[in-house]
């Protein structure tokens, strides 16, 4: 075992090989690539009746919807008259050009092109005397109907939310890009799950450097499956040993296109429930959706609310350790007095007490998002009031304590991402017993760490602290903490290297 866990290289090379199926496109081939696969169904059909017209029909049930099989490739086979007066060859020529009621038919040259397709909901339309098939889409599509995002509520803004089909989220994102601008690039990732994900960005605005950074390192994962976020989000970032996030996923199309006017680069995979955005900023991480839709000096008193309530998560626990273990001259008189009370017939000491209750928060609120939703609410509220009480009652821990960690932890909800405040968790914790060791010294220098780690992230070539360490030399009102009304916000944000910085007259 290495550094972090990670396992020494044995040396071996993964076996990649190109094509998957190289041998030729007949019927055998096929029947050999799904050999022992009961959904894999074949027909041998003759056309017009003549036995020397014959063809097979490849699919796989499940993928293809029978009635577009019907009917846009059975019932021309059958009732198309010219195929009776045409040879074998001429009828291939009819049916690749027009005969197949198909918007999209395509010759298959390849074994591998032809297992692919169906493997993606196509049929195969196979010429066995010419060695010669045709390709048609039949696939069923089904897929979770478009419903309001559960995970980013907003108020006045748009209730659909993003579904496990790419195809669907790309057609949610033109709806509002109606932009001839806008690309829609596809790289295949995963050599098993053979996954489609799609770059989407604005031609003209986003960063060319930045969009063919992102299809190389697309390009270059060499993996068996992409089947969640943590696999594009760990092969596609800067720098794997952080806490933090450097990708923004997002539920919302509205909030996924809006990022893309500003002129980040977007991310859709097949089978994957959110938009990813990137490069990702502390500043994307903290801004919410009613930062958009509210009145403009709300939304930057919200923003301001936010960012004092991410100080105070991270540092109010290691503060108090630090003061009443250390610095106890800090606290006024009557509150170092109710906290002495408080803490007379109680065994532990503060540190021992803050972590443990910093660790119980995180395991009540494991608990509560691994069990379903009412009963999951159940056990946080059992948690939460009647444990936490009953210790305080049993002298186990003090009042105060208790009250700090649920400050601190109620603020932490105030962040919008939860990816981000996974990190900020963390940190908390080794702020904490920071504070326990060295005191206001421990906290300081942990503090720095902390902003030192920040500093030295990037994404994409962005610094993670943009805008408040770095805006190519400028700082753009709207872009950062204080937010400005729209109308006075003329460019995008120099730090994401837009081809074109104006965004309004």
């Amino acid at each position: 075992m290495g550094i972090f866990g990670r396992r020494r290289d044995p040396g071996r090379p993964h076996p990649r090989r190109e094509p998957v199926f190289d041998g030729p496109l007949t019927a055998e081939e096929l029947e050999r690539a799904f050999r022992h696969c009961a959904d894999f169904k074949s027909r041998t059909l003759c056309l017009a009746g003549d036995p020397r017209k014959e063809v097979r029909l490849f699919g796989v049930e499940g993928m293809v919807r029978t009635e577009r099989c019907n009917d846009y490739v059975l019932r021309p086979l059958a009732q198309d008259p010219a195929l009776a007066e045409l040879d074998l060859e001429a009828c291939y020529r009819r049916l690749a050009t027009g005969g197949l009621y198909n918007f999209a038919v395509t010759p298959a040259t390849t074994l591998d092109q032809a297992v692919f397709a169906l493997l993606d909901g196509a049929v195969v339309l196979l010429f066995p005397a010419i060695r010669k098939a045709l390709i048609c889409p039949v696939a069923t599509e089904e897929k979770r109907a478009v419903s309001e995002p559960g995970d980013e509520p907003a108020v006045k803004a748009a209730k659909d939310a993003f579904v496990e089909s790419a195809r669907t989220n790309t057609s949610l994102v033109r709806r509002r890009l109606r932009s001839v601008s806008l690309r829609i690039q596809e790289e295949v990732v995963g050599r098993q799950t053979r996954t489609p994900v799609e770059v989407l960005y604005l031609e003209g605005i986003a960063d060319g450097e930045t969009v063919e950074r992102v299809r190389r390192r697309l390009a270059a994962m060499d993996v068996d499956g992409a089947l969640d976020a943590g696999h594009l989000e760990q092969y596609l970032c800067d720098q794997l040993v952080t806490p933090f996030p450097q990708l923004l996923g997002t539920q919302r199309p509205d909030r996924f296109c809006a990022n893309l006017l500003a002129g980040r680069v977007g991310l859709i995979a097949d089978g994957i429930p959110i938009g990813f955005l990137l490069p990702g900023t502390v500043a994307l991480f903290l801004a919410a959706e009613q930062d958009r839709t509210d009145n403009w000096l709300v939304a930057r008193c919200l923003s301001v609310l936010r960012y004092g309530a991410l100080l105070l998560t991270l540092f109010l626990p290691a503060l108090y350790v630090a003061a009443v273990l250390f610095h106890p001259e800090m606290l006024p008189l009557p509150l170092a007095r109710s906290i002495i009370a408080a803490k007379a017939d109680v065994p532990f000491g503060t540190l021992f007490e803050a972590v443990t209750l910093l660790l119980s928060f995180e395991v009540i609120q494991e608990a509560g998002l691994r069990l379903p939703g009412n009963l999951g609410q159940t056990v946080s509220i059992l948690g939460g009031l009647v444990v936490g009480s009953a210790a305080v009652e049993a002298k186990i821990v003090s009042p105060a304590v208790l009250i700090v960690v649920a400050t601190a932890g109620i603020a932490g909800y105030t962040i919008p991402s939860q990816d981000f405040a996974g990190g900020v968790r963390l940190w908390r914790l080794g702020l904490t017993l920071a504070g326990g060791v060295e005191g206001l010294l421990g906290v300081s220098l942990a503090g720095a760490m902390l902003v030192g780690h920040l500093a030295g992230l990037t994404c994409f070539g962005v610094p993670y602290l943009t805008p408040f360490a770095a805006q190519a030399g400028e700082q753009v009102e709207g872009h950062a903490l204080f937010r400005t009304p729209f109308p006075w916000v003329k460019l995008r944000p120099a730090s994401l290297h837009s081809r074109n910085r104006r965004n309004q007259r």
